[in-house]
């Protein structure tokens, strides 16, 4: 059957880096991956088939006036879901959690440790390198949440609801500078195997 996946970004250009990025490695993958903008309504995005959403990452801030922000239904449609950078953060706010601003934030190549237990990080080594990028970062995971990475300046690098399979991450999974980051992609994307 045909593997659908939509990726929302942030930005209406559809010169969006960030989305334009991760619908690469995500077609590299093996999955369609279709770039859909922010302001779609549930119904277009539910017309579309998605078989799972990524939100894109993005320079915004979910605290900022006229931030961008997407239906939250996506969040019960009973797909995956995963949050990148800005849209972890989205996720973290929508759903309940609570998102702060770091006083120096963090760029570049990071430690992180990974529960490598989990649907999200299986198989990858648990002390592993990522790319973070961000002034924000979820402080305290929304309900039914748990922390599946930490930093040493990030205390939920990721996180996830298996039971709504909602994940999210902090980092930069799309960058070649995250070790294995196309195989976090890959594990919330649809598969043949799903």
């Amino acid at each position: 059957y045909e593997i659908r996946l939509s990726l929302v970004g942030w930005e209406m250009c559809i010169r969006d880096r960030y989305s334009q990025l991760i619908a690469r490695r995500v077609r590299e993958c093996g999955v369609y991956c279709e770039i859909i903008p922010y302001n779609y309504t549930l119904d277009k995005i539910k017309a579309k088939n998605p078989k799972a959403i990524i939100l894109s990452g993005g320079p915004n801030s979910v605290y900022a006036e006229n931030t961008p922000s997407v239906d939250e239904g996506i969040f019960e449609m009973g797909i995956p879901v995963l949050g990148i950078c800005y849209g972890d953060q989205f996720m973290t706010k929508a759903l309940g959690g609570v998102v702060a601003h770091a006083g120096s934030g963090e760029y570049g190549k990071t430690a992180v440790v990974l529960d490598n237990e989990t649907r999200l990080f299986s198989g990858l080594e648990k002390n592993n390198v990522c790319w973070m990028s961000h002034q924000d970062y979820a402080e305290k995971a929304p309900e039914g949440f748990t922390v599946i990475a930490t930093t040493e300046e990030c205390p939920i690098a990721a996180m996830q609801n298996e039971e709504k399979k909602l994940y999210g991450v902090q980092f930069h999974p799309e960058v070649l500078h995250t070790a294995e980051g196309k195989n976090c992609l890959l594990y919330t994307s649809p598969s043949p195997r799903d």
